[in-house]
C-alpha cells in the first residue's frame, strides 16, 4: 500500500490537528518547569523566553494554522487542499523545525535557519499559490487579506528569533493571528448563530470592512508612534464592541461550545484595551497579561472548539459536543482564569498559577489529542474519500 494514500495524509487537518494537540500538551508544561528552575532550557540558539514564544505561535500556532487552511481551500476556492506527498513533507519540515528549535546550539548557523524556516516558507508559498492561481472562484471577498497575513509570519517569526527585536515580533504575531481570528469569528459564528437559533447577526460591509483594516494597520502595531498605536487599539476594541452586541451574545452564552468563541472576541476586545493601557501608563498587571490574554483567551478557547468542529464535520460525523468535548472546554476556562486572574490577586503563588495553568493545557489537549487520534487516522464514515 502506497503509504501516502493512509487516511492521516488525505487532508490537512489530519495530521496537524495531532501535531497541534502534542504541541498543546507539552509546549506550555515545559516552559512553566523552565520557567520555576524545574527544567534546564532547550539547547537552542535562542534564549528561553524566545523559544517558549516561538514554540506557541510558530510551533503550535502554525500546526493549528496550517491544518484549518490546507483544509478552508476546498470551500474557499474549490481545489482541494495539498495532501498525500507535499503533506507529508510539510509534516516532515515542522517536526524538522522543533529539533532545530529544541537541540540546535550546537548546529551550523545555516542549517538552523534551514530548519527553521522550510516548513512556515513552504506552507505560505503552497497556500499563497492555491488562493492566488484560484482567486477567480474565491468564495470570499476578503480573502485577499491573506495574501499579506501570510508572508508577514515569516517576517514576524525572524524578529522572534532576533533578541533585539522580539518584543516587535511578538507584538507582530499576535497581530497577525488577531487578523486571522476576526475573518474566521465573522464566517463562523455568523453560519452557527443562523443554524442553531435561525438569527441573523449583525453584518455590515463598512463596520466589518473598518475592523478589519484596523486590524491589519496593527500588525505594525510596533512601528507606530504609541500615540497613534493607542489610538488604533482603542478605536478598534470600540468597533468590535459596537458589533458584539449585535451578534445576540444572550443566545451564544446558553451553549458551552459557541460561549467559548463569544468569550474568544471578548479576549480579543480585552487585548486590545489592555495593551492600549499597557502604552499610555504602566498598569500593576503580575505576568505578561496582554499577551496571555490573547494566547489563552483567544486561541486557548477557541481552538479546541474548532478542533472538534472540523474533527467530526469533516470525517462524516454529525457535530455535536458529548460530554468529553464539553470538559475539554471547561478545563481550558479554568486554565485561563489560573494564568490571568488568580495572579492578580494572589501575586506570591505566580508560579504555582503558571503551573495549573500549563496543567490545563495538558490535560485538554491530552484528552482532545486522544479522542482525535482514531477519527483522523481513520477514513470518514460516510464513504466520502475526504
Amino acid at each position: 500500500m502506497n503509504p501516502s494514500a493512509h487516511p492521516l495524509w488525505l487532508v490537512g487537518f489530519r495530521p496537524f490537528f495531532l501535531l497541534a494537540c502534542l504541541a498543546g500538551l507539552a509546549f506550555p508544561l515545559l516552559w512553566a518547569l523552565m520557567f520555576t528552575g524545574a527544567l534546564p532550557p532547550p539547547a537552542s540558539p535562542v534564549s528561553a523566553l524566545q523559544w517558549h514564544a516561538h514554540e506557541m505561535f510558530f510551533g503550535f500556532g502554525w500546526a493549528v494554522m496550517g491544518g484549518f487552511l490546507l483544509t478552508a481551500t476546498k470551500n474557499w476556492v474549490q481545489v482541494r487542499g495539498w495532501h498525500g506527498l507535499p503533506l507529508i513533507g510539510l509534516v516532515a519540515a515542522w517536526l524538522f523545525e522543533r529539533v532545530g528549535m529544541a537541540f540546535g546550539a550546537g548546529w551550523p548557523p545555516l542549517l538552523f535557519r534551514l530548519s527553521n524556516l522550510l516548513f512556515l516558507a513552504a506552507i505560505v508559498a503552497m497556500l499563497l499559490g492555491t488562493l492566488l492561481r484560484h482567486r477567480r472562484q474565491d468564495s470570499f471577498a476578503d480573502n485577499p487579506f491573506f495574501y499579506v497575513v501570510l508572508p508577514a509570519f515569516v517576517a514576524a517569526k525572524l524578529l522572534v528569533l532576533d533578541e533585539a527585536h522580539f518584543h516587535a515580533g511578538v507584538t507582530m504575531a499576535i497581530g497577525l493571528y488577531r487578523m486571522a481570528f476576526l475573518v474566521m469569528l465573522e464566517r463562523t459564528l455568523t453560519q452557527f448563530m443562523k443554524g442553531l437559533f435561525q438569527v441573523e447577526l449583525l453584518r455590515d460591509r463598512r463596520l466589518d470592512g473598518a475592523i478589519k483594516l484596523l486590524g491589519l494597520a496593527l500588525v505594525f502595531q510596533a512601528w507606530l508612534p504609541v500615540p497613534l498605536a493607542a489610538v488604533l487599539l482603542g478605536l478598534l476594541a470600540l468597533l468590535l464592541a459596537v458589533r458584539f452586541v449585535g451578534w445576540r451574545p444572550g443566545l451564544g452564552f446558553t451553549r458551552i461550545d459557541l460561549a467559548v468563541m463569544f468569550l474568544g472576541y471578548l479576549a480579543i476586545l480585552a487585548q486590545l484595551l489592555v495593551e492600549a493601557a499597557g502604552l499610555l501608563a504602566a498598569p500593576a498587571w503580575v505576568g505578561s497579561v496582554s499577551v496571555h490574554l490573547f494566547t489563552f483567551g483567544v486561541m486557548g478557547l477557541i481552538i479546541p472548539a474548532m478542533f472538534v468542529r472540523i474533527s467530526k464535520g469533516h470525517t462524516g460525523r454529525k457535530v455535536v459536543f458529548d460530554s468529553a468535548d464539553k470538559l475539554v472546554l471547561w478545563i481550558m476556562l479554568a486554565g485561563l482564569v489560573a494564568r490571568i486572574v488568580l495572579p492578580q490577586l494572589l501575586p506570591a503563588a505566580y508560579g504555582r498559577w503558571i503551573h495549573l495553568s500549563a496543567g490545563a493545557w495538558l490535560l485538554a489537549f491530552g484528552i482532545l489529542g486522544l479522542r482525535l487520534l482514531p477519527r483522523l487516522t481513520a477514513p470518514r464514515i460516510d464513504g466520502k474519500v475526504h
